[in-house]
């Protein structure tokens, strides 16, 4: 049907019985309307859009988060790679690792902090094209110092990636802060526990070259990422800007940087026991219950799996009854059964674990929220600082850990560690803050 056609065949489209000037004025009229509507679709601007929950924007960057931390599990299984090819020392494999921490953890905040001054929509995509030629490079290095450049270009990639991606959840949350920030989370917690095995599959059989094809994952995280900051162009922007109003002008600026502080503690109590855990929880059931190792991986599995779960529920609990309960139950709450732990037998480590992973791991998106609440026009410096922290004190806790265990055992590891979530006391000089109920 040609064009005119198709406007006088809709509702409220010009008569063909009308005199033709007539019918040209409202053939114009009409389109004039169209467009309006269009544009209004476009730039989101409507009550109703900005406080609706935008899931297919949540849904985007959870699976990029999830893509971005299976690359991110590629560089420690190379290692060994590495160690034969180059002939490394340990030392060397650590700055590997110190190389890629710097870039991704430390760079964080300042990424968030310039975000927050001039918003860059497509810097999401951009950043990933970083983490694209890590890879690349990654699969094709023939010395150490290219190495060290690729691991530093896959940290970049994901120091812009998590600050920025987390200000899209919030965009898209429509006020449901907690929950967006759970479903963004949670992908990356997939992510996490998927990329060990991807990568074990895939370097142990074919090599260094393999890791080219997690370049694919990265093309891939590419166009998701491309799509979302063409949302952020046209409707996130307006959305952060609405909710920039929502500020607690009775703190005072030391009330608000003492309560920082309080979080922070409260993050590295949570992954410096989640990191005990994730690094050293399979030597801890060999050594003690002289389990197989594939059996004390599937005990690992069912921790990450519960890790997952605890974030997914976190988010939401915020946002129905409170952050600061939330944060009160995930660490201190914790820590009868992080005491139990040491002393348990086998079948009761096993529920333990699962218990502990579960309410350790919920604190997290109500910990990012609460403190993008105190400071909501700092939404993305927030978001680096927190990502970036709990990147940085999973390293050092587990090169610390790591040595403590050399000089005593993992069991006292585990004992010494089951002391953490009472970190969780400090909760009670946080101010309260309403849960906010999605109208």
């Amino acid at each position: 049907m040609p064009l005119p056609g198709f406007f006088a065949s809709m509702p409220g489209g010009p008569d063909p019985a009308q005199p033709a000037h007539v019918r040209l004025a409202g053939k114009r009229l009409f389109r004039g309307v169209i467009i309006a509507r269009l544009r209004a679709v476009m730039t989101d601007t409507t009550a109703g859009k900005i406080h609706s929950t935008s899931f297919i924007v949540l849904l985007g960057i959870g699976l990029s988060h999830m893509l971005n931390d299976m690359m991110q599990a590629v560089l420690p299984a190379i290692y060994p790679n590495l160690q034969q090819q180059f002939h490394l020392s340990f030392a060397q494999i650590g700055l590997i690792t110190l190389a890629s921490q710097c870039t991704a953890s430390l760079l964080q905040p300042a990424v968030g902090y310039v975000s927050d001054i001039k918003p860059r929509p497509y810097s999401l995509a951009a950043g990933m094209v970083a983490t694209l030629f890590g890879l690349v490079l990654l699969s094709i290095a023939g010395s150490y110092s290219v190495v060290l450049v690729a691991s530093m270009l896959v940290g970049v990639g994901s120091s812009v990636f998590h600050p920025e991606s987390s200000r899209v959840a919030r965009m898209a949350s429509g006020g449901r802060y907690g929950l967006a920030q759970s479903l963004f989370q949670v992908g990356g917690n997939v992510g996490s526990a998927l990329g060990p095995l991807s990568a074990a599959f895939l370097v142990a059989t074919y090599g260094q070259r393999s890791i080219a094809w997690y370049a694919g994952l990265a093309l891939l995280a590419i166009i998701i990422l491309f799509n979302v900051g063409t949302w952020y162009k046209h409707h996130g922007l307006a959305r952060i800007k609405h909710h920039h109003g929502e500020r607690h002008s009775h703190l005072s600026r030391n009330k608000i940087v003492w309560s920082l502080i309080v979080l922070l503690a409260m993050v590295f109590s949570k992954f410096v026991y989640l990191t005990s855990i994730g690094s050293y929880y399979t030597f801890y059931l060999i050594h003690n219950f002289g389990l197989s190792v594939q059996s004390a991986q599937i005990h690992l599995f069912f921790f990450l799996g519960s890790v997952a779960v605890g974030t997914l529920l976190g988010g939401p609990l915020g946002d129905k009854i409170g952050r600061k309960y939330v944060i009160w139950f995930s660490i201190l709450g914790a820590l009868p059964f992080t005491l139990m732990l040491p002393y348990a037998n086998l079948f009761w480590t096993g529920i333990l674990s699962v218990i502990i992973g579960m309410v350790l791991a919920s604190a997290f998106p109500a910990i990012v929220v609460y403190a993008q609440e105190l400071l909501p026009g700092r939404v993305g410096m927030i978001a680096g600082l927190f990502f970036g922290l709990s990147f940085g004190l999973s390293g050092m806790g587990a090169a610390v850990l790591g040595a403590l265990a050399d000089d005593t055992s993992i069991a006292f590891v585990y004992k010494v560690c089951s002391y953490l979530p009472a970190i969780g006391l400090l909760a009670v000089f946080l101010p309260s803050f309403k849960a906010k109920k999605k109208t």
